[in-house]
């Protein structure tokens, strides 16, 4: 990790532009509240609970009838929690992600990645073609567990579903808001608290944060330190991802108004093993 914050102003510049072309967007204390009680930190890996309630106060049903969200939510139950376990694409799973891929490509954002990808090489002006793209950086399995045969992970469940592995207490990847509110909702996940970024002196975060480092029991197992945005639509976060895999560093420094935050990207060759915010 870098120990100096230098942004690349380009790949800035791109991000904020597509922050600010996102239309799927929420707002909050409109479409949701969130209630992020007491401070943690990373050490006590869940053994405190600095938080009574959960997390989210409310996200309005109407939300997840618009038409990425609906999509994004119908491939949240196609995985295997626990890695080294094979993961099997039926045909419905097969339809259900390319739904999500065809309703992505219809927003803004998700349209302004391809431009901008296009413009500097990375993907091509067909949109059929850079479809095939995005399924194989998103969708295709590979091993991501070292001495077992099967394929038990792809870069969409990593990031956005979660996966734990067995021996381990502890919880990899998600990193999405939508997941953590519908697992909280049935009862999965026990939030533990919110961990301010470094250096940062206050006892109370800013009013209505978008980027949030929090930690979490999901199925008796514990995210130490996990950040996510909150409220953002599924398409933003997969241009940003998107994005950031091809034409970033594997460490990438923002800043987008209040925020300064880094995305980390690990490769599994042309596939996403994993993609996330640190608050900083």
């Amino acid at each position: 990790m870098c120990s100096k914050f230098e942004t690349d102003p380009e790949l800035n510049d791109i991000i904020r532009k597509l922050w600010d072309v996102d239309e799927g967007s929420l707002t909050p204390g409109e479409d949701y509240a969130i209630d992020l009680q007491g401070k943690t930190r990373v050490h006590l890996d869940g053994r405190q609970d600095k938080a009574d309630e959960p997390l989210f106060s409310f996200v309005k049903d109407n939300v997840f009838q618009r038409e990425t969200y609906k999509s994004f939510l119908a491939l949240l139950d196609n995985y295997e929690q626990e890695t080294g376990l094979a993961e099997e694409v039926t045909p419905e799973e097969f339809k259900e992600n390319w739904k999500f891929i065809n309703a992505i490509m219809k927003t803004n954002v998700m349209q302004l990645a391809h431009k901008i990808l296009v413009s500097k090489d990375k993907a091509v002006d067909d949109v059929g073609a850079f479809k095939e793209q995005l399924y194989e950086m998103w969708f295709h399995l590979y091993r991501r567990t070292r001495g077992v045969r099967n394929f038990d992970s792809s870069g969409f469940e990593h990031v956005f579903v979660g996966e734990t592995r067995g021996g381990t207490d502890d919880v990899m990847g998600f990193h999405n808001w939508i997941q953590f509110y519908l697992q909280e909702r049935r009862g999965n996940i026990d939030y533990k608290g919110w961990i301010p970024p470094r250096g940062r002196k206050s006892k109370k975060p800013i009013d209505n944060p978008r980027l949030i480092s929090i930690q979490f029991s999901w199925k008796q197992d514990v995210k130490a330190v996990g950040s996510t945005f909150i409220g953002t639509s599924p398409e933003f976060e997969m241009a940003l991802y998107t994005v950031c895999f091809l034409l970033g560093k594997d460490n990438n420094h923002f800043e987008l108004g209040d925020y300064q935050f880094e995305i980390v990207v690990h490769r599994w060759g042309n596939k996403l093993a994993s993609c996330f915010p640190i608050l900083k």
